[in-house]
């Protein structure tokens, strides 16, 4: 685990570096569109289509010169939204709601679907075995008005339990979170498949439940773009999506090289990156379009996680006007 930590601090160092001295010099190639893309984080497979799409000249094929960069989460987003320094937005579902709150941005595709990328784990030698196990258990997740403590919330509600039949405990990053599991202060955590598989695969815990088979309507990524961008440079975007979709379709049909590319961003071995592959592919969206199950599934997302006081009306959030036809 320490090792798979080291890499993806470098891999992340290495981004970061490159962002910052790229970002003043960077110019798009005559005749191509400059689009500024931002990430949640660096590592995670649900974003491996943009270096993907990048590698193999997708992007490059339909116009799109990519300057790519990872914010760490909603909180930088916003700071890069006021800065106007990105351009579209690889983020969540929930992200969504920010847009109730002002977020100069509108969801313009649907990018993943039921939320594959998240399980949950369990110490090796614990005496839970079942989902029915975890009743009274305290499961570790990023912070408390978060997607991995919604998930947590929401099995324990379809267990019967109410809300709080599994006790939700935020304590940030993945590697406080294992710290925790070790000292056996939590019973459980909640964290991308990819960690999980690669954890297991160490012999320090065991997956006991993944979160795609919770909620199957839903929307666990999005595609932003930003309302300046949709007002004055709306055929960039429709440029962006046609790349993304047709770099979904060959991750689908290049199983190998989609793999050989990954392995480098995720940071785990190659044997784990196949088995994150074949658990993640299916997640990905081939047309772009929102679901009104799903969009219903994060409107009550909103509410329970008191991230807004009343359901919202979606439609306001999202286009489907640049969607390849």
């Amino acid at each position: 685990m320490a090792r798979a930590g080291c890499l993806r601090a470098l891999g992340l160092a290495l981004r970061v570096a490159l962002v910052v001295c790229g970002a003043a010099a960077h110019a798009a190639p005559p005749g191509f569109e400059h689009l500024r893309v931002g990430m949640s984080v660096p590592e995670a497979f649900s974003f491996v289509p943009l270096d993907v799409g990048m590698r193999v000249g997708l992007f490059r094929k339909y116009g799109i010169d990519i300057e790519a960069s990872s914010l760490a989460g909603g909180a930088k987003l916003q700071q890069a939204l006021a800065a106007d320094s990105i351009d579209i937005w690889l983020g969540s579902g929930p992200e969504m709601s920010a847009i109730e709150k002002g977020s100069p941005v509108k969801a313009v595709a649907a990018m993943a679907g039921a939320p594959r990328l998240l399980a949950l784990l369990v110490r090796p030698d614990t005496s839970i075995k079942s989902v029915t196990d975890l009743k009274g258990k305290k499961v570790a997740v990023t912070t408390a008005n978060s997607l991995t403590a919604w998930l947590v919330s929401e099995l324990s509600r379809q267990q019967g339990w109410g809300a709080g039949g599994i006790e939700v405990t935020p304590l940030g990053a993945t590697a406080g979170q294992f710290a925790a599991l070790k000292a056996r202060q939590v019973d459980g955590l909640v964290a991308d498949v990819a960690t999980l598989l690669q954890a297991e695969a160490n012999g320090e815990g065991n997956i006991l439940f993944r979160f795609g088979d919770l909620v199957k309507d839903f929307h666990i990524h999005v595609i932003f773009a930003t309302n300046k961008l949709i007002a004055q440079r709306p055929d960039a975007i429709r440029s962006f999506l046609e790349a993304w979709f047709e770099t979904i379709a060959f991750m689908r049909q290049d199983k190998a090289r989609t793999i050989e590319i990954a392995k480098d961003v995720i940071h785990v071995d190659p044997a784990i990156t196949a088995r994150t592959y074949d658990e993640l592919m299916p997640m990905f969206s081939a047309d772009g379009k929102f679901d009104p199950k799903a969009l219903a599934a994060l409107s009550r997302s909103y509410v329970d996680l008191k991230i807004l006081p009343t359901a919202p009306d979606m439609s306001k959030f999202y286009t489907e006007e640049f969607l390849p036809r």
